[in-house]
């Protein structure tokens, strides 16, 4: 953490926060997205334990992005309004907490559905998170800030789902939950220290009406659509019905953990490497084309791995590719935008993509019901050839600058 802390500084020279202010921030954000995925690899395989069908489990999945599609574009409509972003750093971690203890009440499969959607809430949040760290960059560097909150995105998300296999092996379901709900709570208390500097009262409040001039945005319209596409693979596959897979293939509920790193280190290394290095060597179309090729021919392979060890190498090759487009969309969907409305903007980026992760195993969940666990990953392939065509496309339509 204090290498990226340092290069953080590195790149502020003018307005640079100190190394304790951007320590704090990064062990927050590790916190809540620990908080958030401790029980990720496990949920497919727990809520099939409870004998709910594909296509009850795929609702549950995808109310985690319905709620994002309602709440997540109000939300920063409201933090540019308010000028503030702090305060939703508090509702991400309340509902983070929430989401975790309402997975241990007994009953109908709907305190699940609702703990899932709880989770939805605190991932809106996620809009205040983003844009703070962004205001620690200069407005032309938010691909890099982008990059490096994506990096420790990936860190909290690594350490959580790295726990959970062997808390659910050791102590239960529960404990999964608990370690969750402990994590929300550190990270509530962690968030009365995280540095936000003033509001400008110079600026002029964001009104509802500019937002129709923040979506005509021609990047983030492109981008928002990619991301959906994104999205959806891989809420269908690693945050979906792949540890799924990983049973039927004879893995332990420890083994999921080991899953889950070989998907995650390599996303968690080009997501650092995406927007730094990659896109301005190489141009953000065809790192993103190359991130969806390779993600849909590893989606692609899934029902045909004979055996587990090959199945966590197609899930770290998916890391990998993962890794090269999400954090770069990121970025890219408010390079473009001024600060003051940035928050509308990711706000809309991040609701729009939620379409992807309510969608994608909402129908990978219905497809499986009807014709078997193979068909939802048949799907997952698919969006990811259209939209590596999409890049492509793109690419060609884009100016030089862009390229």
């Amino acid at each position: 953490m204090s290498a990226t802390v340092s290069r953080l500084e590195q790149n502020r020279p003018q307005s640079a926060v100190s190394r304790r202010r951007l320590s704090i921030f990064c062990a927050a954000t590790i916190l809540y997205w620990v908080s958030m995925y401790t029980y990720v690899p496990v949920l497919s395989p727990y809520l099939e334990g409870k004998s709910y069908s594909f296509s009850v489990i795929g609702i549950i999945l995808g109310s985690y992005g319905f709620m994002q599609i309602l709440i997540r574009l109000p939300l920063g409509i409201y933090s540019d309004k308010l000028g503030k972003r702090k305060p939703f750093l508090f509702l991400g971690f309340a509902a983070a907490t929430a989401s975790c203890l309402m997975f241990l009440i007994p009953g109908h499969w709907l305190w699940p559905l609702l703990a899932r959607s709880v989770a939805g809430v605190s991932a809106s949040a996620w809009v205040g998170f983003t844009v703070l760290f962004a205001a620690y960059y200069p407005p032309e560097q938010a691909t890099r800030a982008m990059g490096t909150i994506s990096f420790l995105t990936v860190t909290g998300q690594l350490i959580g789902m790295a726990l959970s296999g062997f808390l659910a092996d050791g102590l239960g379901w529960s404990s999964v939950f608990l370690a969750g709900g402990t994590a929300g709570v550190a990270g509530f208390a962690l968030a009365f220290a995280v540095y936000e500097a003033p509001a400008q009262q110079s600026r002029a409040p964001m009104r509802v009406k500019d937002l129709g001039s923040v979506i005509k945005n021609h990047m983030l319209l492109k981008v928002s659509a990619l991301s959906i596409l994104a999205h959806s693979i891989l809420f269908i596959t690693m945050f979906g019905f792949t540890p799924s897979q990983a049973l039927l293939l004879g893995a332990s509920k420890s083994g999921l953990t080991f899953l889950s790193v070989c998907f995650m280190i390599p996303h968690a290394v080009t997501s650092i490497l995406s927007g730094k290095v990659l896109a301005p060597r190489f141009g953000p179309w065809n790192v993103a084309f190359a991130g969806f090729a390779l993600s849909a021919v590893c989606t692609l392979a899934i029902p045909f791995v004979p055996g587990f060890a090959l199945l966590c190498l197609t899930q770290a090759v998916n890391g990998f590719a993962q890794g090269l487009h999400l954090p770069l969309l990121l970025g890219l969907a408010i390079q473009e935008i001024e600060p003051a409305k940035r928050a509308t903007a990711m706000g809309f980026y991040q609701a729009v993509y939620a379409l992807g992760m309510f969608a994608g195993p909402f129908i990978a969940g219905w497809l499986n019901e009807g014709f078997g666990l193979d068909a939802g990953f048949y799907l997952g392939g698919g969006i990811g050839l259209f939209a590596a065509a999409l890049a492509l496309w793109w690419r060609k339509a884009a100016s030089p600058r862009q390229i």
